[in-house]
């Protein structure tokens, strides 16, 4: 072991400078090499492939924000779901098989719930007649 504390942390700093010198080489030369021919069709801003039109601080429907948070809502209680398949095995070697199947029933139960919840209160439709309406 060394003598000097620090000395263990040499081989990382080398590290870290190397990698920092060859992202600062490839950028440079990039910049160096690439050629620039600025058009009117490179500055302007880039739209899923489609020509801008209007005002981009436009308002967006509410039922946009309401899926978006269901989205993620949703998608955060599916995360839950994946723990527990790696571990059911190991609930099963320890007796409590019986008791993690019921209480994912339970969770997957409250989540069906929700779901039909919002399906039912047409959060979920992104049809002409809900949007005539006006509905969220």
């Amino acid at each position: 072991m060394p003598d000097n504390y620090y000395a263990r942390y040499l081989p990382f700093l080398i590290h870290v400078l190397i990698a920092g010198g060859i992202a600062t080489a490839i950028i440079v030369l990039s910049w160096l090499v690439g050629t620039r021919k600025p058009t009117r069709a490179k500055l302007s801003p880039y739209e899923c492939g489609m020509t801008p039109v209007g005002d981009s601080r436009q308002r967006f429907s509410v039922k946009f924000y309401l899926v978006a948070m269901l989205f993620i809502l949703f998608d955060v209680e599916a995360v839950f779901i994946y723990p527990w398949a790696v571990i059911l095995r190991d609930l099963k070697n320890l007796g409590q098989g019986l008791f993690g199947l019921w209480e994912m029933l339970v969770y997957i139960a409250i989540f069906l719930v929700g779901f039909f919840y919002i399906w039912k209160k047409g959060v979920l439709d992104w049809g002409a007649a809900s949007m005539k309406r006006g509905d969220f």
